[in-house]
């Protein structure tokens, strides 16, 4: 499988270098339709970490005071491949002083004259459309001053990439991969002239992709919140220039609007974050607030669950539950065994949470931040809900995939005056050990309180001599478990009462006490938070109960309530401030 999965990566590089050469040879453009309106929003800070010779790229950090970005050293493909997405053109857009106006031109320049005959890995259909975009809507500034030489250069390398795109889209994977691709696609076709013929090909291929992709509750088949986020804000971009153009959506584009906007809202914690899920992380500082103004759609009441998770909410706490089995087959290469997980967040301040995605940190850390115990849940000592099984034969790109995920992932939602209710259970231990894990959640109608209950339990009479096996494997000593939750770096937390509970302080002033019923060992130990837009994990803390199922059902209560001396209302005005790390 290795070397047909090598010979594919293979010929798919070679064919796409192919078409990009093949692709010089395309009647260069003269100009823009219309004066290109820029859509994409960056970072400030970004911008000025750029021009003073910091880049941060998929977690690595390179200082260097070369002329061109395209002179550092590679630390990691994902590093090489931000760059060549060209994202960081918004960053220095968002700057936008002399400097950063400067280096977007010269690099972009620069680009062309390196790797515009089909060289280095940003020729593929992704990589095209995401560049594609930024160039169209960052135009002004890449060709302000600009001699006639370096204008000519710069269209036909529009035109060289719309026609490549044209050529290799189809064979772009799925998902978010081919939304960008074709996305690029209508972008150019819309804003350059003589690319017209490209655009309704790419309507029809995006309306179809919109309609096989975009499932009938509004989501992706990796289950990547921020990945759903992505795919919107691509749509909503595409759809705002096609009106603007004097053109209509597909009705299957518009309709995939329709379907994603509450999903996301469902997974938006009431700090305004994505929940940390798949692979997926917050996502940047009001984006998700900004793609949702922008597609138009009204809130309106979501019931049962969004993309496979389930939100409870009360007061100014929100929380939000994986609630579905996890991806499988390829879509699962940045997948989680993070059934049943929650996070929990109190106003602006994230209280449980998952470790997150470790992929920006190499694949150690990538491997770690998948497991069960990177979650907040509860996991079987040894062992994970899913397992990371047999190698991805897309492209050599991918990873290991999730095997023996939960098949049955029952759940049931309720709520009454008294607040919010979640019942729900999987079978991902069912095989190695004949138990089922079975979570209550209630969330209290004020949000004062978390509720819940963990049970390992015998539920069919089949499963009971898979136990018995299991125990006989571990001396008659019972099968250890542990119940996790992951805090976040900014929640001050002490063992308390004499070990019995957790005194957790948020920054807001509020103190919340984390206690629990049933025979467990209490500990409070080390964790990480995984963030890509750091250098390094944050160390942050986790509870932990600590286990041990000695019969046919094996019960432990918890509940997270905020201290009676905590105000109703409060004013939570302490701003974070974004910093390079620690």
């Amino acid at each position: 499988m290795a070397k047909s999965e090598t010979f594919r990566a293979r010929k798919e590089r070679w064919m796409n270098r192919y078409h990009a050469r093949v692709s010089t040879l395309s009647r260069p453009v003269t100009g823009f339709v219309s004066q290109p309106e820029p859509r994409t929003i960056g970072s400030f800070a970004r911008g000025r970490q750029l021009t003073s010779g910091n880049f941060l790229f998929a977690g690595y950090l390179v200082q260097s005071e070369l002329d061109s970005i395209w002179d550092l050293p590679i630390p990691a493909a994902r590093f090489e491949e931000e760059l060549h997405g060209f994202t960081w053109l918004d960053d220095l857009a968002a700057l936008d002083n002399a400097k950063a106006r400067n280096c977007a031109q010269a690099w972009t320049l620069d680009w062309i004259k390196r790797f515009g005959p089909g060289k280095g890995i940003g020729w593929t259909a992704d990589l095209t459309g995401r560049r594609l975009i930024r160039w169209i809507n960052h135009a002004l500034i890449i060709l302000n001053g600009l001699d006639n030489k370096g204008s000519a250069a710069f269209f036909a390398s529009l035109a060289q990439q719309t026609h490549f795109l044209s050529k290799r889209w189809r064979v772009t994977q799925p998902g978010l991969p081919k939304f960008e691709a074709l996305c690029g696609m209508i972008y150019a076709g819309l804003a350059l002239e003589g690319m017209e013929r490209h655009v309704v090909p790419a309507i029809k291929a995006l309306g179809r992709e919109c309609r096989e992709q975009v499932s009938s509750e509004g989501g992706v088949s990796t289950r990547n919140p921020e990945e759903l986020l992505e795919v919107f804000t691509l749509l909503n971009w595409t759809a705002a220039a096609l009106s603007e153009a004097g053109k209509t959506p597909h009705t299957d584009h518009l309709e995939a609007i329709e379907r994603i906007a509450p999903t996301l809202r469902a997974l938006r914690h009431n700090d305004g974050g994505l929940a940390r899920f798949h692979g997926g992380g917050r996502g940047l500082e009001g984006r998700l607030d900004h793609a949702l103004a922008n597609s138009g759609v009204r809130p309106h009441a979501s019931q049962g669950l969004s993309m496979g998770y389930a939100r409870l909410h009360g007061g100014r706490a929100s929380v939000i539950i994986d609630a579905a089995a996890p991806p499988r087959g390829w879509v699962s290469r940045d997948g989680h065994a993070s059934t049943l997980a929650f996070e929990m967040t109190e106003g602006r301040r994230p209280l449980v949470v998952n470790c997150g995605s470790g992929v920006s940190f190499g694949e150690t850390w990538r491997r770690a931040g998948r497991a069960t115990a990177s979650h907040s849940t509860l996991g079987i000592d040894g062992y994970s809900s899913s397992r990371l099984g047999a190698k991805g034969t897309i492209s050599e790109r991918d990873q290991l995939l999730l095997t023996d995920t939960p098949s049955n992932v029952r759940y049931r939602l309720n709520s009454s005056p008294a607040g919010m209710g979640f019942h729900a259970g999987h079978d991902g231990y069912v095989k190695t050990h004949g138990l089922t894990h079975i979570r209550q959640l209630d969330l209290r109608f004020d949000g004062r309180e978390l509720s819940g209950e963990d049970t390992l339990a015998i539920v069919e009479e089949a499963d009971k001599r898979q136990f018995d096996v299991a125990m006989t494997q571990n001396g008659l000593q019972g099968i250890p478990f542990t119940l996790r939750f992951h805090l976040h770096p900014d929640v001050d937390a002490e063992v308390d009462l004499g070990g019995t509970a957790v005194s957790l302080a948020l920054k807001s002033g509020e103190i919340w006490v984390f206690r629990y019923h049933g025979k467990a060992e209490l500990s409070l130990d080390p964790s990480v938070y995984l963030e890509k837009t750091r250098l390094k994990p944050r160390a942050t803390k986790q509870i932990v109960l600590s286990c041990r199922a000695m019969d046919y059902a094996t019960r432990v209560n918890w509940t997270f309530a905020m201290a009676q001396e905590s105000p109703t209302g409060i004013r939570d005005l302490e701003r974070d401030v974004p910093y390079l790390d620690d």
